[in-house]
């Protein structure tokens, strides 16, 4: 406290360390939000124009924070300074003036501060009034700006004129005048609010592209929310739309609400108007539910729940309805064209560490049919994958124990064919060589896989590798490997598997497996046009003995095609199933030239087979014959203006290309196009369904114009004919999908709207128009 007898009328230097009572810098900035500024209605005083410029940079002069009051204290320690002090014996009145900074602690130790022209303390009635250039910051960076406060006896707001809020994440709210109430409410009157930003480029003052403008605002200190009453929100100036309600949070936390609709059309359900509503149950759990009507289907209800626990998180999201099902692939889609029956679509997911070591993974997708997700367009997956996985890692060991399920959502797949996986199991550790200094790695594996209507498998393999890495003098890098491995397979009703080269023998079956490989590259680098280019030439020589392979069911290894990326690999089938063996040698190079600016990758390369003995590996694969098609990849980018990746394989004969694929995507972040093309002309056998010909062309593109608007779109055409796939339906040229849009977006509001076009028809699921409005106000609260 200010001691009356030490301090003169007239205090004209500096005197630190002062003593005042408490005085509580969140309660003054009782409304912060963790939101941007308003301009209010017209006629307010000046303050309201909140995009007046203000001193946000750290308040300077002020003296140290003192500790906290110790417990029991009836008042906590403020230190201040000012140019003057006067203290009034009679009217027991105390008087700073001239740039006065105070600053204190609070019971937790956070800091804040207080600057104004002037402050008066009435010692009688236990009353303080700041005036003049009033500014405050809390303990979280949040800044008021008031003409006057008036301070209660317990140092709590009272009155405040012509206020403007600056929160830390860049916000503003401003009002006339704010007042609080018995119940600790602060009270804000003509208030506006926005999250756009106020100023320009240059710093000079702007309209923001939306505000909300409130006959009242109610600060809850206990919820540490802001509710907006009796509120409009006005766009771009010019359209005011009523609001139910909004409540922002002035800790930066999510609140409750709802949350800005969804407005669709499509062919299949008409006009579509989704609302959801958040619900924030704690601080760790939330629940998002929406309610989907429809002008020509059943409403729809969604919703979400979301948890982060201790030891992981989880979530949970689910869709229901009852609408009209069209049976298709033998009536597994369920129904009677026209009859309406229960449709839902599940999706959970969760991962959780156990200790430093285990975890589990766990995830459910699964839907009461197969076009459900693609008419209500959720998902166009092809398929939904259920699994439960336990792992345990370390520096050098990894095990895996899991089982999964799959659901098809193709209509020309039967679901009893698919597989359900359980137990999967690997187990992996990887040792020291002490003798070479190599590295030893073994591995444990076995599988399960049941059909309900198809081949059932179990395998089980244990196999050991061991590779060592070496540096010549002159350059080469030299990689050995050396691996045996150990099978056993059992399967029964092969029959089931309609693709022979698939099923394998019938019962119990064993393989053993030993393969030895030389890999050695010789990089070269030197000066090429003003940058520097790196050759790498490499050859590799891998060999195994004869397998019987056609004996072993394949499950895991049927998509094999030769390109760069398994061309040096040892063994080139994918999964473990299949095993590429005899002697075989490849050769190829990879090139490398960078500059400023500038960077190209190219690699090319064959396989050459030491033997003429059939071969496992189908025609049309690349790798059937003697010697293998020539396969390359090349990337070229300049800056990250252009990106350029080409992927193709040459026909050893006649030079026909038989995988031709690029993509390429040309502009910046905010102008762009992209164009993806793909041709598969392998000239396969069509009993192996997983390796048919195709050909696809892939475009998408945005334009910005005048700062904040764009168009953008894209299109999916199937360019396969019946030449090369006879089961395809595409006369050569089927378009899939397009879509074209507007949009706006700045710093604080998105608007686009969306036109797609599907070209496909499937079950309940109708080809036409659709047409999506998606409205966005960024930095916003639920209302």
């Amino acid at each position: 406290m200010l001691p009356a007898a030490q301090i003169p009328l007239q205090a004209p230097t500096r005197r630190q360390d002062r003593r005042l009572r408490s005085l509580s810098l969140r309660d003054l900035a009782a409304g912060v939000v963790a939101a941007p500024l308003l301009v209010i209605a017209p006629g307010t005083a000046q303050a309201q124009d909140l995009s007046r410029p203000v001193d946000v940079a750290p308040i300077e002069g002020a003296p140290p924070a003192p500790p906290a009051a110790a417990p029991g204290a009836e008042s906590e320690p403020v230190a201040f300074e000012a140019d003057n002090v006067q203290y009034a014996q009679d009217s027991e009145k105390v008087t700073a003036s001239g740039n006065v900074v105070l600053r204190r602690r609070d019971e937790k130790g956070n800091q804040q501060s207080v600057r104004s022209d002037t402050v008066t303390w009435d010692r009688e009635s236990g009353k303080i009034l700041a005036t003049g250039n009033v500014r405050m910051v809390d303990q979280d960076g949040n800044q008021l700006y008031t003409e006057s406060v008036e301070l209660t006896d317990e140092l709590r707001t009272g009155m405040m004129e012509n206020l403007l809020l600056v929160m830390r994440e860049g916000g503003r709210l401003a009002a006339i005048n704010g007042e609080r109430i018995a119940n600790g409410d602060v009270i804000l009157n003509q208030a506006a609010y926005t999250g756009c930003d106020v100023t320009d480029d240059d710093g000079c003052p702007k309209k923001p592209t939306w505000r909300i403008v409130a006959k009242q605002v109610i600060y809850s200190d206990a919820q540490k929310q802001v509710n907006f009453k009796d509120a409009r929100i006005e766009l771009f100036g010019l359209v005011q739309l009523p609001l139910v309600g909004m409540t922002i949070s002035t800790d930066g936390h999510s609140v409750s609400g709802f949350l800005v609709p969804d407005i669709k059309s499509s062919p299949s359900n008409g006009f579509e108007l989704a609302q959801s509503y958040f619900w924030k149950i704690a601080e760790n759990r939330d629940l998002t539910a929406t309610l989907s009507a429809f002008t020509e289907s059943a409403p729809m209800a969604g919703g979400q729940y979301r948890a982060l626990i201790d030891n992981g998180a989880y979530q949970i999201t689910g869709y229901a309805t009852a609408s009209s099902k069209i049976p298709i692939f033998g009536g597994e889609n369920g129904g009677v064209d026209g009859q309406k029956a229960f449709r839902g679509y599940i999706f959970a997911n969760g991962r959780f560490q156990l200790d430093e070591n285990w975890s589990v993974n766990a995830s459910i997708r699964r839907a009461t049919d197969r076009t459900f997700l693609r008419r209500y367009d959720i998902s166009r997956d092809d398929r939904l994958r259920s699994l439960i996985e336990v792992e345990r890692i370390d520096q050098d060991s990894y095990l895996s124990i899991a089982g999964y399920s799959t659901q098809t959502m193709q209509s020309d797949r039967a679901q009893g064919q698919l597989p359900f996986a359980l137990p999967v199991i690997d187990y992996r550790r990887r040792y020291d060589d002490p003798l070479l200094g190599g590295k030893f790695e073994t591995q444990l594996n076995t599988l399960a896989i049941t059909r309900a209507d198809g081949q059932d498998t179990q395998r089980a393999f244990a196999m050991g590798q061991w590779s060592l890495r070496r540096l010549t003098g002159m350059g080469q890098e030299v990689t050995l490997t050396g691996l045996v491995r150990g099978d056993v397979y059992h399967s029964d009703e092969n029959e089931d598997t309609l693709t022979s080269l698939y099923r394998g023998t019938e019962g119990w079956q064993g393989r053993g497996v030993a393969t030895a490989a030389v890999d050695v590259k010789w990089p070269l680098v030197g000066q090429f046009l003003g940058g520097t280019q790196v050759l790498t030439p490499r050859v590799q020589l891998v060999a195994s003995p004869r397998l019987k392979n056609l004996d072993i069911p394949n499950e895991d290894s049927r998509a094999i095609d030769l390109d760069t990326g398994n061309l040096f690999a040892i063994n080139r089938f994918p999964g473990y199933d299949r095993i590429e063996d005899g002697v075989r040698f490849t050769y190829g190079f990879d090139w490398s030239f960078e500059r400023p600016r500038w960077r190209i990758k190219t690699t090319l390369g064959q396989s050459v087979r030491l033997s003429n003995r059939a071969t496992v590996l189908p025609d049309g694969t690349g790798l059937a014959n003697k010697t293998s098609d020539i396969v390359g990849r090349t990337e070229i980018r300049y800056r990250d203006f252009i990106n350029f990746v080409h992927r193709y394989r040459v026909d050893k004969d006649s030079l026909a290309v038989r995988r031709n694929e690029f993509d390429a995507v040309i502009g910046n972040t905010r102008s762009y196009i992209e164009v993806g093309y793909t041709k598969l002309n392998r000239d396969i056998s069509a009993d192996i369904e997983d390796l048919q010909d195709r050909e696809e062309v892939r475009a998408a593109g945005r334009i910005a114009f005048a700062r904040y608007w764009s168009l953008f779109g894209s299109a999916v055409v199937n360019m396969t004919d019946r030449r090369e796939d006879p089961n395809n339906g595409s006369d050569g040229f089927q378009p899939l999908r397009t879509r074209l849009g507007a949009a706006y977006e700045d710093d604080c509001l998105e608007i686009a709207v969306t036109w797609r076009r599907d070209y496909v028809a499937l079950g309940d699921v109708r080809r036409g128009d659709s047409f999506q409005l998606r409205f966005s106000l960024k930095n916003m609260g639920a209302f």
